[in-house]
């Protein structure tokens, strides 16, 4: 039991690690970076807030755990900025080192329990790992829209980019991705803060 223990309190302790990851997302205040355990668990409340609006029925506990551990690996893998193609082409491979190491810190059984649902959350398939995906896409677009799109003017980033990163997020809930396309994206593209290259309406 002591060892088991042992473990446990080696991951709590390694997992603080994620508060020192920084994302590419600036908080609301428009000043600071957000980090990994910061929108972990923004998008928690996110989920027991907007869970009714899923397109599924889904089990919030569940899909609360797969936000809460998705970006672990990050300790290790780094944060990926989405629009950068070149470190996307790695993204996997070292995602997938650091969750052998991480979640191989805990007792065999909670470990295969938690890389279960990380490569659930991966593949993106069930009603659960749907929405976690939309609450993903959906919290940095809600905080780049509260800081009047600073930084997707700044990095000059375009609408065809958001649009292909948001493919699958309506899979998760139609209704929150219609939202977010509607007063997140398309007000800051029509103000000018994304370059609207589509040459259509979205």
């Amino acid at each position: 039991m002591n060892d088991r223990l042992e473990q446990q309190i080696a991951f709590c302790r390694e997992i603080d690690k994620e508060k020192l990851i920084l994302r590419q997302t600036l908080l609301s205040n428009g000043a600071q970076r957000e980090d990994d355990a910061q929108h972990a668990w923004h998008m928690a409340i996110m989920t027991l807030l907007l869970s009714e609006y899923a397109n599924e029925k889904i089990d919030v506990l569940k899909t609360i755990s797969m936000l809460l551990i998705h970006d672990l690996v990050e300790i290790d893998a780094g944060d990926t900025f989405a629009y950068d193609e070149e470190a996307k082409k790695s993204q996997r491979e070292r995602e997938l080192k650091a969750a052998d190491r991480i979640f191989g810190l805990l007792p065999k059984d909670q470990g295969e329990k938690f890389r279960a649902l990380w490569d659930e959350f991966e593949a993106g398939e069930t009603p659960e790992a749907k929405f976690a995906h939309t609450m993903d896409n959906i919290q940095p677009a809600m905080l780049n829209a509260a800081t009047g799109g600073k930084l997707w003017e700044a990095r000059g980033v375009r609408l065809s980019q958001i649009l292909k990163r948001n493919e699958a997020t309506g899979a998760g809930s139609k209704k929150l991705w219609q939202y977010s396309l509607e007063n997140f994206i398309m007000k800051n593209a029509e103000a000018g803060k994304i370059i609207d290259d589509t040459g259509k309406e979205a």
